[in-house]
């Protein structure tokens, strides 16, 4: 026997989550800032990399992941995010924006945030089929085995129910 503003939802309900943003070609920063002036919690990971012109190199951090910025809202306040400039999207399934894990963002953060040494890499899942894009195997293609720093590349052939793994490094094998 409530009203329909003791039914409303409240602020805070627990709602908000972390969504991947899709932005443009390198807007990542750009939305970024647009996102704290409007009082979201944006994150982006990035990683130093160095940059050389003509006459100089320079230190840059580089987005982790271009072309995406991660924020933290209610998914109801999608119009918000989207009317920032640079974005493309908000990253959802069938329509509804997708949330990501909070532990999945706590690692991302926690790694970036420490002196470790890290470098992107495609996600890529044992058992995939791989093309070993740089080295002396480049344009082979075979079977991820297991992918630590390095990448155990299975090569067979099937038809004798033979194969030969041989480890390359994980930076140097794409999804085929």
């Amino acid at each position: 026997m409530g009203d329909a503003s003791q039914t409303a939802v409240p602020a805070g309900d627990g709602l908000e989550g972390w969504f991947a943003i899709w932005t443009k070609s390198r807007h990542e920063q750009v939305v970024r800032t647009q996102l704290e002036q409007k009082a979201i919690e944006a994150f982006l990971p990035t990683v130093a990399r160095w940059s050389r012109w003509k006459d100089r190199k320079k230190k840059i951090d580089w987005p982790l992941f271009p072309g995406y910025c991660f924020a933290r809202f209610d998914p109801r306040e999608r119009l918000n995010i989207l009317k920032c400039g640079g974005v493309v999207n908000i990253v959802s399934i069938e329509g509804e924006p997708a949330p990501i894990p909070e532990y999945e963002i706590h690692a991302i953060r926690q790694l970036v945030e420490s002196d470790l040494a890290f470098d992107p890499c495609p996600l890529i899942r044992v058992g995939a089929m791989v093309e070993v894009s740089h080295g002396p195997l480049k344009g082979v293609v075979g079977r991820l085995s297991r992918k630590n720093d390095k990448a155990r590349l299975v090569l067979s052939v099937d038809l004798i129910g033979q194969a030969v793994s041989v480890e390359v490094d994980a930076a140097d094998v794409k999804a085929y």
